[in-house]
C-alpha cells in the first residue's frame, strides 16, 4: 500500500518512511565499519563497493517484444518473449529472466503510473514465478543482446478477480561488484484479465484516418488532356507494397472500423492512374511512372471499404483552427470551406462507389473552444469530433462518459477518449515499444469498461497520418480488442446517435485553453489573405474563358490544399506551395493580352487606328472589351469622343486587331492608352501605352500652293497674248496676202476647236481653274487612309494611310 501511494504522487506513509530510514542505516553500516578501519584493510565480511557502471535495476535493459495472448482468459498459455541486454561495462554471470506479477491495477491513472515507473521496485513489481518458468543465461557480455522466451500457463500466474494487472520481466544475475543475486533490469507491461463476457461492453468506434499531406500542383502541362502535375512523387512512395498507406489499407481491410478520408488523397491517386508529370528540383518536370501502383492501391481501397461506414472530411483537410482563428477577418475563407466540404462528397463517390457521411468536423488534435466550433460547422457539418484533454469533465464523475455531447444549436461534440486516441503516437518501430503499446491500450480500455455497469459508446480517434508502425500497432491492439469480452465495435454515426449521459460536460473549453503548442503551428492571416487574392483573380479570369471549368477546377482544389491540415510545422513549404499557384494563375491570365504597339503618326484629319490581343491559352476567350482612350481629346478623339470601346473574341491560339476610328483636331502628339475590361468593368491585364502623332496639312501650305498655281496661269496668259500680238504683226507685214490669210484664220480657228491637242488648247485647258487650286480643300466625307487590311497586324504595326 506504500508503493502504490508513491505511484499515484500521494504523500509516502508512516509504513513507507520507517522503510526508507531502515534502508539507509543498514546501507550506512559497512560505510562507518571502513571509516573506522582506515589503516586496515577491507574487512572479509565487509559488502563490496558498489560498480556504478554495472549495478542497479536499470544495468540490464530489457525488451518484451512479444506477448501472447494480448488479453487473457482461462485456460491460456502466456508466452513472452524479447530480449536482454547487458549495459554495464562487467559481465553479468548466472543470470535468468523471470516473470513478476504485481498487484491488480483497479484505476487507468493507476495504468499511467505503472508505465511511468522506472526502476525495479520491491513489493511494487510483486514476486517472481519460479519454477521452470524462467531462462537462463551463464553470461551476459556487455553490449551483447540474448534472446529470451517463457510460457506459463494463466493459473500459475495467480490471476485474482476480472482487471488488469500489471506484469514485470526482470533480469536478476551477478556481477564481479556485486556478488549477490539482484535485479538488474525490468520491463514491465500490462494483462489484461477478462475470462467471462462482461455483463456490458463497452461499444467502441476506432477511427481509420487515410490522409496524406499535400502532392498535386494547380499546373497541367500544355494540351487538351490536362496532364496534372505532382510536387513529387513521394504519394507513390506511400502507395506502393510496404508504404504507409497501403499497410493503412491492408491492416483496415481486417479489422471493423470507421474510414475517415480526404478526398484530395483520392483525387490524387486518381489522377496517378493516367497520364501525370512530376516535378524536379531544378524546376523540370518529367513523366510519372507509378499508374499500375495507384490502380492497384485504389483497386484494394475499393474492396477494404466495402459495407464499412466512410466519413469523407473536406476536400484538403482544411485546418479548421487555422481558419477559426486567423482566417476569419478574411473575406472569401468561409467560401473555401464550403466549397471543400461541397465537393467531398462526389469525389468519394467517383473513386470509391460509396456515399460518404459529411456531416463530421475534425479539429487537429480534437482540440476545440467556440470560434473552432462555430467554424467547424458552418459549412454543414453538425458533428465535431473533439478529445477529451481538450474536453475536460468538470462534474467529478467517476467513469468516462459516452462520447456524445450536445453542445446547443443542433451541434454534437463527439468527444474520443484522449488516452486510447493518444497511445500509438511516438516512435514505434521497435517490437518491444509497439508491444507495450498494444497492452496499454488493451488495459486502458477494459479499466474503462470496469468504471461503471452503464452502457457507454466510446470513440478512438488516433492521429491523422499514423507511420507504418504505428498502423501496424493500431491494427493488432484494435484486432484484439475486437475479440475481446467487453468491447464491441460500434459506427461513429451510432456513436454520436448515443443517448448522452446527461451528467457529461456540454461546456465548450474557452478560447484561452487552448493549447499553445497547436497554435502556434497554425497559418497565418498572411496565408489567408494570399488564397483570397488568388480567389479575386481566378474570378476575373474565368469570366473570359469559353470553358472555365478547365482553369476553376483544378485552381479551386489548389486553394483546398493551401487550407490543408497537414501544412503544420512546415510553414515555408505551405508560403512556397501559395506562391506556385498564385504565380501559375497569373502566367495563364497573361496568355491573353494584349500587342505592344509601336508610335504612330497621323497624316490626315481622320483615320482608324488597329490595336491587336492575342490569346494563347488552348481555349477561346470573349466577354472582353478593349477600351481606347486619348489622354488629350481635344487634340485627338477616339470615336467621337475621349475614348470608345468594342467587344473582343479571340480564339484559343491565334489573335485578333481591333480597328478604332480617330480624328484630330490640333496638331501635335497625344498618348493613348489601350485597355482590356471584363464585361462588368473591372480591368482585364496591363494597358498598353502609345503615342499618335497628327501632321494634318495647314491653311498656310494650301496658300502657298494657291499661289503657286495662280502665277503658273498668269505665265500661261502672258505667253498667249504675246503670240496674238506677233501674229497680228505679221499679217500686217505682208500686204494683199494678208486678207487671204485673214480670211483663213476662221478655217484655222475651226480646226484648232476641232483639234484638242493643239497646243493653244492645251495652254488654255492647263491656265483654266482646278479645283482646290485656290488652297481651299473640301470636307473629308470619308477617311483619308485606305481600306484595312483585314488580316492580323503584327507588334508595332503602322496605320495604313
Amino acid at each position: 500500500m506504500a508503493e502504490a501511494a508513491d505511484i499515484q504522487g500521494t504523500s509516502p506513509s508512516p509504513a513507507r518512511r520507517w522503510l526508507r530510514r531502515t534502508a539507509a542505516l543498514l546501507m550506512g553500516v559497512p560505510l562507518l565499519a571502513g571509516a573506522l578501519q582506515l589503516p586496515a584493510a577491507p574487512s572479509a565480511q565487509a559488502a563490496p563497493p558498489a560498480a556504478p557502471d554495472a549495478s542497479g535495476s536499470r544495468s540490464v535493459s530489457v525488451a518484451v517484444e512479444s506477448l501472447t495472448p494480448s488479453a487473457l482468459s482461462d485456460g491460456d498459455t502466456l508466452t513472452v518473449s524479447g530480449t536482454v541486454t547487458n549495459n554495464g561495462r562487467q559481465a553479468v554471470t548466472d543470470a535468468h529472466v523471470g516473470l513478476r506479477v504485481g498487484p491488480e491495477l483497479s484505476t487507468r491513472s493507476e495504468i499511467d503510473a505503472a508505465a511511468e515507473r522506472g526502476a525495479y521496485t520491491p513489493g511494487a513489481d510483486g514476486s517472481e514465478i519460479g519454477g521452470t518458468y524462467i531462462t537462463k543465461f551463464a553470461k551476459l557480455t556487455p553490449g551483447v543482446a540474448e534472446h529470451f522466451s517463457i510460457s506459463v500457463p494463466v493459473d500459475k500466474l495467480d490471476l485474482g478477480s476480472d482487471g488488469v494487472y500489471q506484469l514485470g520481466v526482470s533480469l536478476s544475475g551477478k556481477t564481479a561488484a556485486q556478488s549477490w543475486e539482484q535485479v538488474l533490469g525490468i520491463q514491465r507491461t500490462f494483462l489484461p484479465w477478462q475470462p467471462d463476457e462482461a455483463d456490458t461492453k463497452t461499444k467502441t468506434t476506432v477511427l481509420w484516418p487515410l490522409m496524406s499531406s499535400v502532392r498535386m500542383t494547380a499546373e497541367t502541362s500544355p494540351g487538351e488532356q490536362q496532364t496534372p502535375v505532382f510536387l513529387n512523387d513521394d504519394l507513390a512512395k506511400e502507395i506502393a507494397p510496404g508504404g504507409r498507406l497501403q499497410q493503412m489499407v491492408a491492416l483496415g481491410r481486417s479489422i471493423d472500423v470507421t474510414w475517415v478520408i480526404d478526398p484530395d488523397l483520392l483525387s490524387s491517386v486518381d489522377a496517378m492512374t493516367g497520364s501525370y508529370k512530376v516535378r524536379g528540383a531544378d524546376g523540370t518536370t518529367t513523366p510519372g511512372r507509378n499508374q499500375a501502383v495507384a490502380k492497384q492501391w485504389l483497386a484494394e481501397l475499393q474492396q477494404a471499404v466495402a459495407g464499412k461506414e466512410v466519413v469523407a472530411l473536406p476536400f484538403g483537410d482544411p485546418d479548421l483552427a487555422s481558419l477559426a482563428h486567423n482566417g476569419t477577418g478574411v473575406t472569401g475563407s468561409l467560401s473555401q470551406l464550403k466549397a471543400a466540404t461541397d465537393v467531398a462528397t462526389l469525389t468519394v463517390q467517383t473513386v470509391l462507389h460509396v456515399t460518404p457521411a459529411t456531416d463530421f468536423a475534425w479539429p487537429v488534435a480534437g482540440a476545440v473552444d467556440p470560434s473552432i466550433m462555430k467554424v467547424a460547422t458552418s459549412a454543414g457539418a453538425d458533428k465535431v469530433i473533439a478529445r477529451s484533454d481538450s474536453f475536460r469533465e468538470t462534474a467529478g464523475l467517476p467513469y468516462t462518459p459516452s462520447a456524445a455531447r450536445p453542445v446547443g444549436g443542433g451541434t454534437t461534440a463527439v468527444v474520443a477518449d484522449a488516452r486510447l486516441s493518444t497511445q500509438f503516437q511516438g516512435d514505434l518501430t521497435t517490437a518491444s515499444a509497439s508491444s507495450l503499446a498494444v497492452q496499454e491500450f488493451l488495459a486502458q480500455s477494459l479499466a474503462l469498461n470496469q468504471q461503471s455497469d452503464k452502457e457507454r459508446s466510446i470513440v478512438v480517434a488516433p492521429q491523422r497520418m499514423p507511420t507504418a508502425s504505428q498502423a501496424q500497432a493500431m491494427a493488432e491492439a484494435v484486432a484484439a480488442l475486437q475479440g475481446s469480452t467487453w468491447s464491441q465495435p460500434q459506427q461513429l454515426t451510432a456513436a454520436a446517435k448515443a443517448k448522452p449521459d446527461p451528467d457529461a460536460t456540454t461546456t465548450i473549453p474557452s478560447g484561452s485553453a487552448y493549447p499553445w503548442s497547436l497554435r502556434r503551428q497554425e497559418l497565418p492571416r498572411s496565408a489567408f489573405a494570399q488564397i483570397a487574392a488568388t480567389q479575386d483573380k481566378l474570378d476575373n479570369f474565368q469570366v473570359i474563358l469559353t470553358d472555365p471549368s478547365r482553369v476553376v477546377t483544378p485552381f479551386g482544389r489548389a486553394m483546398n490544399r493551401e487550407m490543408a491540415t497537414s501544412w503544420r510545422g512546415q510553414a515555408g513549404q505551405a508560403r512556397a506551395f501559395r506562391r506556385g499557384v498564385e504565380d501559375y494563375l497569373d502566367t495563364l491570365a497573361h496568355q491573353v493580352k494584349l500587342v505592344d504597339k509601336s508610335d504612330t503618326k497621323l497624316s490626315g484629319r481622320s483615320a482608324t487606328i488597329p490595336v491587336s490581343v492575342q490569346n494563347n491559352l488552348l481555349q477561346g476567350s470573349d466577354h472582353l472589351v478593349l477600351r481606347l482612350t486619348s489622354t488629350n481629346p481635344t487634340r485627338l478623339k477616339i470615336g467621337g469622343g475621349a475614348f470608345d470601346e468594342q467587344p473582343v473574341t479571340v480564339a484559343g491560339g491565334h489573335s485578333q486587331t481591333v480597328k478604332f476610328t480617330t480624328s484630330a483636331n490640333v496638331n501635335g502628339q497625344t498618348t493613348v492608352i489601350a485597355q482590356l475590361f471584363t464585361e462588368d468593368g473591372r480591368k482585364y491585364g496591363s494597358p498598353v501605352y502609345f503615342d499618335v502623332k497628327v501632321t494634318e496639312i495647314t491653311a498656310t501650305v494650301m496658300l502657298v500652293i494657291g499661289g503657286g498655281v495662280l502665277l503658273l496661269v498668269l505665265a500661261g496668259f502672258r505667253m498667249y497674248t504675246q503670240r496674238k500680238r506677233a501674229a497680228a504683226r505679221a499679217a500686217e507685214d505682208t500686204g494683199p496676202e494678208r486678207d487671204g490669210d485673214a480670211a483663213g484664220e476662221p478655217g484655222e480657228t475651226a480646226a484648232a476647236e476641232a483639234n484638242p491637242d493643239s497646243p493653244q488648247d492645251r495652254l488654255t485647258q492647263e491656265s483654266a481653274p482646278q479645283p482646290g487650286a485656290d488652297g481651299t480643300q473640301p470636307s473629308d466625307p470619308t477617311p483619308d487612309t485606305a481600306a484595312e487590311n483585314p488580316d492580323p497586324s503584327g507588334t508595332g504595326e503602322r496605320v495604313d494611310r
